[in-house]
């Protein structure tokens, strides 16, 4: 019973349960009208064949008399089937015909009558005489006959029947075979969501690599299981980098914390001038500082990832953005021995956040500048932005030591300094809030080689 009641609350189930109720009434609505409309069709046509058959013996007494039409009668009379036929006399004795005996005012006017009736046996059989209803034209010939025609309307109710039996056991059978099927299809739904329900119970008990199964069928609860598939393998990478970021977090403060400790330690004790006190102090208020950028990097990359940057969408002119860059790191690059060229495309708009556009070429600027190694030739920095079918390309190369290629999906993480830039001032967020402005404004962050040196695009989609 337990199984039949969570059956009976699946949305499968009772739409099904609707659909036949529904299908039910119209049956039946359709069986009556169809039904009816037989009856009066079949009564139509037996009411034409008795008038055409009494017009036909009418021509036949006016050009050939009276005897031809008792010859007529009486053939059509032994004739078997549902004919009624009956010919008197004025005063309503019976010369020819099928029955016994007529009402009294059938005999008397003329027009059209039903009533019950026995007629006997063909061939002369001594068999109870046949019963029915019948329907009759009674009309005066020319000769003074009266004439009687109808038809019985027992074929026409037993057709009539046929038709609603017929449409019964119809009716029958498709609501045996819907229940069936809304059933199957019901324990079929029932199975898929129970599947879906026991991931979601182990993955909630702490196994976040279960993932729901999806079939080769190719349907709604497989489309269904395949976004919550990557629902999950995101939830699962935002865990894991929130523990790599802790992690990240505690390793990466733990040394300028315990500077910090240090330095305020040396300052208060005995004997400590005031120059040792002064630059002690100095060193805090730096470590500090470094903390705090730290710190304001990691909201600005949650408040990107999150979706609420600071400033709304506007249209954006990108070359600007690009000049704008490259005309105040221009002379950092002078002053650092390198060389900052350009290769804007005119005219590049977009729907964006400019401070953020702009905060991550920065950014790349800022990280060319200073991983560049000097003693090894000129060094060059290119900035620039162009379109590509229906992309943007916002890209910054140089011609540094570069990236080693199995290393360029690590960088963009957070925390994550490779070892020949552990000497470098640093955080390790730079790239990772690139990579986080492509994300908000639908794009991809990517590292390419630059030979020497490394490429760095920010894609965006032109629309």
């Amino acid at each position: 019973m337990g199984r039949i009641a969570q059956l009976w609350r699946t949305t499968t189930v009772r739409l099904t349960a609707m659909f036949i109720l529904i299908f039910a009434v119209f049956s039946v609505l359709l069986l009556g009208l169809i039904s009816y409309q037989s009856s009066i069709e079949i009564q139509r046509q037996q009411g034409d064949q008795i008038d055409r058959e009494v017009t036909l013996l009418q021509r036949l007494d006016r050009s050939q008399g009276f005897r031809a039409v008792i010859i007529a009668v009486d053939r059509l009379a032994r004739q078997p089937g549902p004919g009624i036929y009956y010919l008197s006399d004025p005063t309503g004795r019976m010369i020819v015909g099928n029955v016994d005996t007529l009402p009294l005012n059938v005999l008397q006017e003329t027009g059209t009558y039903r009533f019950d009736y026995e007629r006997p046996q063909p061939f002369g059989n001594d068999e109870t005489p046949a019963e029915g209803t019948a329907v009759v034209r009674s009309v005066v010939l020319d000769s003074g006959l009266l004439l009687i025609v109808g038809r019985d309307v027992v074929e026409r109710r037993g057709f009539t029947a046929i038709i609603v039996r017929g449409f019964l056991f119809g009716v029958a059978g498709i609501l045996i075979f819907s229940l069936i099927a809304g059933g199957l299809t019901a324990v079929r739904v029932l199975r898929r969501i129970d599947s879906i329900t026991a991931t979601s119970n182990k993955i909630m008990s702490g196994n976040l690599s279960e993932r729901i199964a999806v079939t080769r069928r190719n349907d709604e609860f497989d489309g269904l299981a395949t976004s919550l598939n990557q629902m999950l393998d995101r939830i699962e990478q935002l865990l894991q980098g929130l523990k790599e970021v802790t992690d990240n977090v505690a390793h990466d403060l733990k040394t300028p914390l315990t500077r910090l400790r240090n330095q305020a330690e040396a300052a208060l004790r005995e004997g400590t001038s005031p120059e040792a006190r002064r630059e002690a102090l100095e060193t805090t208020i730096a470590e500090s500082d470094k903390l705090i950028r730290t710190f304001n990097a990691l909201l600005m990359i949650a408040r990107v990832e999150a979706g609420a940057p600071s400033g709304a969408f506007t249209d954006v002119d990108v070359s600007a953005v690009v000049d704008d860059v490259a005309e105040l790191y221009a002379p950092v690059a002078e002053e650092a021995g390198m060389v900052l060229d350009t290769a804007v495309e005119a005219g590049v708009r977009l729907r964006a956040n400019r401070e953020l556009i702009g905060q991550a070429l920065v950014n790349l600027v800022e990280n060319a500048l200073k991983y560049f190694e000097k003693g090894e030739g000129e060094g060059r920095i290119t900035l620039g932005v162009r379109r590509s079918g229906e992309r943007v390309l916002i890209e910054v190369a140089d011609n540094g030591p570069g990236i080693p290629a199995e290393d360029r999906h690590r960088v963009v993480e957070r925390f994550v300094r490779l070892e020949k830039s552990r000497t470098e001032p640093g955080s390790g967020l730079g790239l990772s809030l690139v990579a986080a402005v492509a994300r908000l404004h639908k794009g991809a962050f990517r590292i390419e080689d630059n030979a020497p040196g490394v490429r760095a695009v920010i894609d965006l989609p032109a629309g």
